[in-house]
């Protein structure tokens, strides 16, 4: 089965072209789309009529966590953090020893079918569960797939919780690799140890991957590195190999010095911005200056919505990373040629989003990045196409009853919020 999209202005992703004519999308993970077609007298295909809407690629979100999405509403932890490590140690790592399997599928339904109704139908995700590590990555990825969000996935390695448990995290992520596209997850440089990080290397030359990490998100990471290492975050990184591959995702990468930017700048790895995640943390800003051209957009587990990171990138940036309107949207569309590049499936011509955009103003390519920064919102999506398919109908997920959804994570929330305060 195919799908007509008919009356709608299609608007090219890169070159910004407005084409008012009816396109017909193929299904399937390398599904193509073409224009100027003709309808078949009585189709059994599926027609949608796009009178007043604009349609284009849909979006992706360069660096997720699916483990955060039942934090929404949690008590406070038991000792109110002070400085970032604390962050981590009295939330986040605390939630994720308490994670179980069925926390883990609610956590990823839920992000999926919220990555969906934003527009997102692909996701980079950063996982931990180091309680639950075996099989971890399988529920994700066929929660994702039930809801149709395609998805490129790791588990977060690192040697805080013991030899065992990291030895686990290498495990999952080599029976995950034998089957799956994917990474090698590492947490961050001052919870990895050299024995550790040497193996998730040769683990990602093995499978031809690369490495998803944390960079001195903060400067507590780099403190940490030259104490034990002496050296610095991303000398460590390189020295290692982990810049050498073309699918390394370097996180946040906030308290740089100019020699670890022209390292980064130098290699084929590529950085990801998490705004919305930084200023809550208040770790500081990102500055992309002297970091080249390979930045792609996240939301660290904050939320779903690629549009809203996308503003906040572009007015946090002001006067600090030297942003414009161009500039924030490639970083917004940067994501796409990752995966163009290290041919990863799930991302093709045929993932598209159907916007009634209630605008009061002309939209054309001369005005674009304008209505995209200042107007574009997700309450605009009304259709999301995923490799040919409608996952989004009307605002309403069509693969799963989403009521069911939410109603199962609100229980498993509860239940994980509970192991939480006995371990606090």
């Amino acid at each position: 089965m195919v799908l007509y999209l008919i009356n709608g202005t299609y608007i090219d992703p890169v070159s910004l072209e407005f084409k008012n004519t009816p396109l017909i999308v193929y299904p399937g993970i390398n599904g193509k789309i073409e224009f100027n077609i003709n309808i078949p007298a009585g189709t059994h295909d599926e027609v949608i009529d796009c009178t007043g809407k604009l349609i284009t690629k849909s979006f992706a979100c360069g660096h997720h966590h699916v483990y955060s999405a039942l934090a929404l509403g949690m008590g406070a932890p038991a000792k109110t953090p002070g400085n970032f490590y604390e962050i981590l140690k009295y939330i986040w790592w605390t939630l994720d020893k308490c994670l179980d399997k069925d926390a883990i599928e609610a956590s990823a339904l839920a992000t999926a079918i919220a990555c969906a109704k934003n527009g997102v139908t692909f996701a980079v995700d950063h996982h931990a569960s180091p309680f639950a590590i075996k099989g971890s990555l399988e529920i994700i990825a066929k929660a994702f797939e039930k809801v149709g969000v395609s998805h490129l996935l790791c588990y977060e390695i690192s040697d805080r919780d013991g030899e065992e448990i990291a030895a686990g995290g290498l495990e999952e992520t080599a029976n995950y690799l034998k089957t799956n596209q994917g990474l090698v997850g590492l947490h961050a440089s001052f919870t990895v140890g050299d024995s550790t990080l040497k193996k998730a290397v040769s683990l990602a030359r093995e499978h031809k991957s690369g490495i998803h990490i944390h960079v001195a998100e903060d400067m507590s990471d780099q403190e940490n590195c030259v104490k034990y290492y002496h050296k610095r975050v991303v000398q460590r990184l390189h020295d290692e190999g982990v810049l050498s591959f073309p699918k390394t995702i370097l996180g946040h990468c906030l308290h740089l010095n100019d020699k670890e930017k022209e390292l980064i700048s130098c290699s084929p790895a590529w950085v990801v911005q998490n705004t919305e995640s930084n200023l809550n943390n208040m770790v500081g800003y990102f500055d992309s200056r002297g970091l080249g051209d390979h930045i792609i957009l996240g939301t660290d587990g904050m939320h779903s919505d690629m549009l809203r990171s996308a503003k906040a990138a572009f007015f946090a940036g002001q006067g600090i990373g030297n942003i414009d309107y161009p500039g924030v949207y490639k970083r917004f569309r940067n994501v796409h040629e990752y995966l163009r590049m290290n041919d990863f499936e799930g991302d093709g011509e045929n993932n598209l989003v159907v916007l009634d955009y209630d605008t009061p103003t002309e939209i054309n390519s001369s005005n674009f990045y304008s209505h995209f920064l200042f107007g574009f919102e997700s309450k605009h999506i009304q259709h999301v196409i995923s490799n040919g398919k409608i996952i989004v109908k009307d605002r309403q997920i069509t693969n799963v009853n989403e009521n069911d959804v939410l109603e199962f994570a609100r229980k498993e929330g509860k239940k994980l919020w509970e192991r939480m305060k006995n371990i606090q």
